[in-house]
């Protein structure tokens, strides 16, 4: 009987650690990313996930034009500069627990649009597959 209670515990437990799993975006007032064409991905000098890659892949995927690099400032002119956060966590390997993505104007580099997906270690997806959730979350239609 013991067991059962114990086992049950443990279920109960796991199915609250799953149900964190959470992506969200937003705009500020009265932005509209449709008028952006062209993006630069500011890389982080320590990403050797290639998460800066992959985002600007993504765009690239979607129809959009965009280039990535270590250098803050892109190499020609851009409608937007794409700025991100990965943070990384151990459980049996390393996973992406959470990347938080801006879309930042091109010139004055205030931030037009953010995304984040965080996946808890019983949630967790491929770093591909949180960057196209992240990405295509930034261009929804319903973002607020």
């Amino acid at each position: 009987m013991i067991y059962a209670i114990r086992a049950a515990a443990i279920l109960a437990l796991c199915m609250v650690v799953a149900a964190c799993a959470n992506m969200k975006s937003s705009r500020a007032p009265g932005t509209d990313l449709s008028s952006l064409h062209t993006f630069y991905v500011h890389q982080l000098p320590a990403d050797d996930n290639q998460i800066g890659k992959m985002i600007s892949d993504e765009l690239n995927t979607m129809g959009y034009k965009s280039t990535y690099g270590m250098g803050a400032d892109p190499p020609g002119p851009v409608d937007a500069i794409v700025t991100y956060e990965d943070k990384w966590m151990w459980d049996m390997s390393m996973y992406l627990i959470r990347l938080s993505v801006q879309v930042r104007e091109g010139e004055s580099r205030t931030i037009l649009a953010s995304a984040e997906d965080y996946r808890p270690s019983l949630e967790r997806k491929s770093p591909q597959d949180m960057v196209k959730d992240v990405v295509s979350g930034l261009f929804k239609k319903d973002a607020k």
